[in-house]
Order: structure tokens, then C-alpha cells, then sequence
């Protein structure tokens, strides 16, 4: 070996190690983060609800939490969703012009957006400030925003109108704006945004027609505009968006007739909402072309006719609400839907006036309905017996047959549908004893009771007066309503059995007798209206053990006695007692003195009752009121409402 040979031998290792230092020293250097950036992230006037709700201790800000930096250590994320931030949003945010990701959702920031925002930023490609309460004009700018594909800023308080320039940001893919207080309409010049999949303006205040442009959207997959101002006709402006999947137009004042219109080339439909508009015309004879809908919401217009038989081609069919219309033939209406295999709800209230409620007995034979969920036929005015198909309907959690004019007593089967949790057959002619086999219906029953609450394709809604929504099974499960019949007899001890009930009302029947003790073991119960019936005796002290009771009434019975003291039955006020001359004590006048020893004795334990116990009667009188304590169980009202 040479002697150079041997000097660049042992040089090699120190060479190694210089080199590595080199290239380590300049991809630090690179990575470093801008000071500018630094001093920008640093001054943000973000005020989070805990000291530390992240780590920003660091020298270096590309390793702070929700920061990422490019390899000249410019700041290209901040993501920092759900962190308790509040306070507004900085002007300093501005200098970060390499940003391209900026999430702030789902925080509690306030105030304006920096005018300057969208003009500074403008590497932005996603922007997410959902669910905040920022305020204000959204300001101008996004249309420089040449790489945004993602704007969402939902559920905030912004107004004014939707920036002018926002339909020059081309490469936008996605407008999320719902829940806001925008008005305004959308122009034309949304032909421009020629990428867009999705633009989602529900709950705002736009108004206008839908432009005729917006049919040029070929890519456009999701539009969901419900819940503004909307008129005039949507048909011309949509039917040449083929990739629709999602439609919702539901709550606006569209008003065309759409018997003849022809949807067929909208073929990647799953969910059509119509709801809630001005259409006229009959049933869209068209829509059976439409082989991928799982879900139609039509009801609340004024169309016309019977369901169309081809409504049965739509296998993949789940959900069909179309009640508060026109609608006539219930029979032929509840043939066809059997043969939709996987249908989980059908809702055809307020339809098929003083028609015969439909029990052909060759429904009974079918195998259609097998996978049903919900059934909704209230505000019909039907007449005629209980329909007996009713029994096969093994998966039948809700049942709704209220205002009609159904006779006979209410058929004990109904105990045999294991996931049965609703019943409201309130408003109609039942006569006959409350059915004891009631008291085994196994969703009541059991703790332990099969939850089947599974998410729909579209969620229900039930809207009352005072524009309350509730859109889950959880609201309206567990509930027995029989109100308005002509039920006979006594409350059977029975009653106990069902563990799980949260709602009972038995109002405005015959029912006579004592309220059995047993109530007590209800201890779920939060709404118990026994109200309007021949009732006597006392009111149980053993109520005391129902702590979630929100809503109870006494009224209009035959009850006697002195209302049990240091309960909490004294919070309801005196309507909930009114209408029975023997009771007495707060909130109604007080005993006697005779009464007064009467009740201290029974608080003490030395009970010489000679009259039984009474049963609780629960009011559901102040329906309007009650909807923000008690929503789940207004259910005789809300049928009147659904959407």
C-alpha cells in the first residue's frame, strides 16, 4: 500500500463524520422554523379553557403540537381542532403565507374574521373553522385562493351575503357553510367552480331561485340546501347534474308541479329530500328509475293520488316518508311498500282521509314488511279493526295509529313483537281493559332488553310550533300512549313489570279504580298522565321513588287525601291536581288539621290508610311549553308535524 494510500485509510473515518455534521447542520438549518412564522404562531390571540391545552414549549415551532413545517421550516399546517381554544383569531395569522392547512374547528373562537385572511393566505388548500362562534361577513379574498378545495366554516354565526369572488376560487372541491345566517342567493357564476362535489348551505336564510347554471356542476355529488328560502323551480337547474348522490332540498318554498317530472338521469341518487315545500302534481312516476334511492322524503306538500306500484323496483329502498299530503288508496299504498324487502321506516300520516284502515287478509300471508322499523299511519281518520298484519312485523320498534277511528279493543299480541318500545294509539275508539299482556312487551321489561337503535339512512325529524327538531329513536322510545279512547276497568298491578317505561299516558279513558303502588317500581318513568279518568283514593307516597318524573298530572279524577309531603311532587304546580274535590295540600289549598296529622303520620311510617293507594297521572296538556324539558314523550303531538 502506498504511503498516500495509507493517509486517505485514515483519513476515511474523520471524512465520514465531517460529511454527516455537513448535511446535518444544513438539514437542520432548512428545518428550523421561520422566525416570522414563529413570532405569528406565538402572538395568535388564542386563549385556550385549560393553561396548557397543548405543548408550544419548544424553541423550534415546526415541533409544536398541530404545526408542520416545510424543509425551509415555513409553517404549511396548523391543526389544532377541538383544543378549548377561545378568544378571536389574529391578524397575525396572515404572515404564515405558506400555510396551506388550517383547521381551528370545533373550538369556542369569536369575533371577526381578519378581512385580510383569504388575500394573504392564499396557498390555503384546506380551510376547517366549523363549529365555533365566530361572527360577521365572511370576507372577500377566497377567489385568489387558487389551491383551496376545502372551505367549511358550518355552524358559526357569519351573515351577509356568500362573497362575491368565492365562485372565482376554481379549484374549490367542497363549500360547507350550513347553520350560519347567510342570505342572499347563489349566482350563476357557480358554473365556475367546475371541480365542486359538495356545497352545503342548510339552516341559513338564502333565498331566490336555484340558477340555472348550477346544472353545469357535472362533477357535483352532495346538495343539501334545506332549511332556507329557496322558491320557485329546482327541476331545470339539477336534472343535468348525473352524479347526484345527495338531494335535500326539504324547508324551502319550491313550487312546481313534478308529476311529469323525469329524474331517470339521476341515477347515482341515494337520498331525495323534498319535504316540507309547495309541490303539486301526484307521486313522481319517474322515480323508479332512480335504482340506487334509499331514502325519499316527500311529505309536507300537497301532492296528489296513489303511491305508484313501480315504487316496489327500488330494492336497496329504506326509508319513505310522505306524510301531511294527498294521498288516497291506503291499501294499495301499504301492498306496494311490503314488496320494498329492506324497508326499515315508512311514515304515511295525514293522508288517505276517512279511508278503511287496510287489513286484507291476504296481507297476512306476505312476507313483506320483515325488516320494519318504524310505522307511522296517524291523522288519517281510518276506520275499522286493528290490522292483524301488524303481528308479523317482528323487528317493529315504533308504532304510530293515533287519530284515527279504529274500534275493538287494543289486541294483546302486540306483547309478542320483541323490539316494540313505542306505542301511541291515542285519539282513536279503543274500548275494553287496559291489555295486561302489555306488561310483558319485552323492550319494557328487561334491562337487559335487545338495543336496536341503529342509524337510518336519513334521520327522522318531528318539528313542533316552537321549531324544535329531534331527529333519533333515543327521544321517543319506551312510551305507552293511549290517551283519548274509551279504555274501561282498572290499572292492573301488573304495570310494575315494566322497568324500562319512561312514558305512560293513560289520559281521558274510563279507567276506575285505585292507582296501584306497583307505579312506583317504574323508576324510569319521566312522564306519567293519568289525567281524566274516574280514578279515587290517594296519591301513593311511594312516588317518591320516581326521581326522574318531569311531567305528572292528577287531574280531573276522583282522588282524595292530602298530596304526600317532601316529595317531589310538589313542583308540579296546581293544574297537575286540579279537578278532584277531596285532594288537598300545596300546590293546591291546605288540609284540614285532621288531614295534616293524617300525613305526618304517613311520612313517619305509622300508616292507618283504609283507602289504597293511588295511581299517578301525568299532564299533557302544556305540550307547546314542554319540548325543551320533555321532548321524547310530546309523541300524540309531534305526529301532526313530521317531516
Amino acid at each position: 500500500m502506498s504511503y498516500p494510500t495509507i493517509i486517505m485509510a485514515d483519513l476515511k473515518p474523520h471524512y465520514l463524520l465531517f460529511t454527516l455534521m455537513f448535511i446535518f447542520k444544513v438539514f437542520a438549518a432548512n428545518h428550523a422554523c421561520n422566525q416570522l412564522d414563529g413570532n405569528s404562531l406565538s402572538s395568535l390571540l388564542l386563549d385556550s379553557s385549560n393553561s396548557t391545552p397543548f405543548n408550544w414549549s419548544s424553541i423550534n415551532c415546526c415541533h409544536w403540537e398541530g404545526i408542520s413545517c416545510d424543509h425551509k421550516g415555513r409553517v404549511t399546517h396548523l391543526w389544532l381542532p377541538s383544543k378549548g381554544l377561545k378568544g378571536s383569531i389574529s391578524p397575525s395569522l396572515g404572515n404564515l403565507t405558506r400555510l396551506s392547512h388550517l383547521n381551528l374547528s370545533h373550538n369556542s373562537l369569536t369575533g371577526l374574521l381578519p378581512t385580510q385572511l383569504f388575500s394573504l393566505l392564499n396557498q390555503l388548500r384546506v380551510l376547517d373553522l366549523r363549529h365555533n362562534h365566530l361572527a360577521g361577513q365572511l370576507p372577500s379574498g377566497i377567489g385568489g385562493c387558487s389551491k383551496l378545495k376545502i372551505f367549511w366554516a358550518g355552524f358559526n354565526s357569519f351573515f351577509g351575503f356568500l362573497p362575491h369572488d368565492i365562485y372565482y376560487a376554481a379549484a374549490l372541491k367542497e363549500i360547507s357553510l350550513p347553520s350560519n345566517n347567510l342570505s342572499g342567493s347563489i349566482s350563476n357564476n357557480i358554473m365556475n367552480l367546475s371541480k365542486l362535489t359538495s356545497l352545503e348551505l342548510y339552516q341559513n336564510q338564502l333565498s331566490g331561485n336555484l340558477p340555472l347554471n348550477i346544472g353545469k356542476l357535472s362533477k357535483l355529488k352532495h346538495l343539501i340546501l334545506h332549511t332556507n328560502s329557496f322558491m320557485g323551480s329546482f327541476s331545470h337547474s339539477l336534472l343535468n347534474c348525473t352524479n347526484l348522490i345527495h338531494l335535500s332540498l326539504r324547508m324551502n318554498f319550491f313550487d312546481e308541479n313534478i308529476t311529469d317530472l323525469n329524474i331517470s338521469n339521476l341515477h347515482c341518487l341515494t337520498i331525495l329530500d323534498l319535504g316540507s315545500n309547495n309541490f303539486i302534481g301526484k307521486f313522481l312516476a319517474s322515480i323508479h328509475s332512480c335504482v340506487s334511492l334509499r331514502a325519499i322524503r316527500i311529505a309536507r306538500n300537497q301532492l296528489e293520488g296513489q303511491i305508484p306500484p313501480d315504487l316496489a323496483q327500488l330494492k336497496y329502498l329504506s326509508f319513505l316518508s310522505a306524510g301531511s299530503n294527498k294521498l288516497t288508496n291506503v291499501t294499495a299504498a301499504i301492498k306496494i311498500l311490503m314488496r320494498c324487502s329492506i324497508l326499515e321506516v315508512v311514515m304515511l300520516g295525514n293522508n288517505f282521509l276517512r279511508e278503511s284502515m287496510p287489513t286484507d287478509v291476504s296481507m297476512i300471508d306476505t312476507d313483506g314488511f320483515k325488516n320494519l322499523r318504524v310505522l307511522f299511519l296517524s291523522f288519517c281518520q281510518l276506520t275499522g279493526q286493528f290490522p292483524i298484519w301488524i303481528s308479523k312485523l317482528k323487528n317493529l320498534q315504533f308504532l304510530s295509529l293515533s287519530s284515527n277511528r279504529i274500534t275493538s279493543s287494543i289486541p294483546g299480541w302486540l306483547s309478542t313483537l320483541p323490539r316494540l318500545s313505542t306505542i301511541d294509539l291515542s285519539y282513536n275508539l279503543f274500548s275494553g281493559e287496559f291489555p295486561k299482556k302489555f306488561c310483558e312487551l319485552q323492550a319494557f321489561v328487561s334491562v337487559h332488553a335487545i338495543d336496536y337503535n341503529s342509524s337510518l339512512t336519513i334521520p327522522i325529524y318531528f318539528t313542533t310550533e316552537d321549531n324544535n327538531s329531534f331527529n333519533s329513536f333515543n327521544y321517543f322510545s319506551r312510551l305507552i300512549f293511549l290517551r283519548n279512547n274509551s279504555l274501561s276497568g282498572t290499572i292492573p298491578i301488573e304495570i310494575g313489570c315494566l322497568k324500562r317505561l319512561r312514558g305512560l299516558d293513560l289520559s281521558h279513558n274510563k279507567l276506575i279504580g285505585t292507582i296501584p303502588t306497583q307505579i312506583s317500581e317504574l323508576t324510569d318513568l319521566e312522564y306519567l298522565d293519568l289525567s281524566a279518568n274516574h280514578l279515587y283514593g290517594e296519591i301513593p307516597v311511594s312516588l317518591i321513588n320516581l326521581h326522574f318524573l318531569r311531567l305528572f298530572s292528577v287531574a280531573n279524577n276522583n282522588l282524595n287525601g292530602a298530596i304526600p309531603v317532601g316529595t317531589q311532587l310538589q313542583a308540579f304546580n296546581a293544574s297537575s291536581f286540579e279537578g278532584n274535590q277531596g285532594l288537598c295540600g300545596y300546590p293546591l289549598p291546605q288540609c284540614s288539621l285532621t288531614s295534616n296529622k293524617r300525613d305526618e303520620d304517613i311520612q313517619e311510617g305509622e300508616d292507618r290508610r283504609t283507602i289504597p293507594w293511588f295511581h299517578v297521572i301525568v299532564v299533557l296538556g302544556f305540550i307547546t311549553g314542554f319540548w325543551g324539558v320533555c321532548a321524547p314523550f310530546v309523541f300524540c303531538y309531534f305526529n301532526s308535524s313530521i317531516h
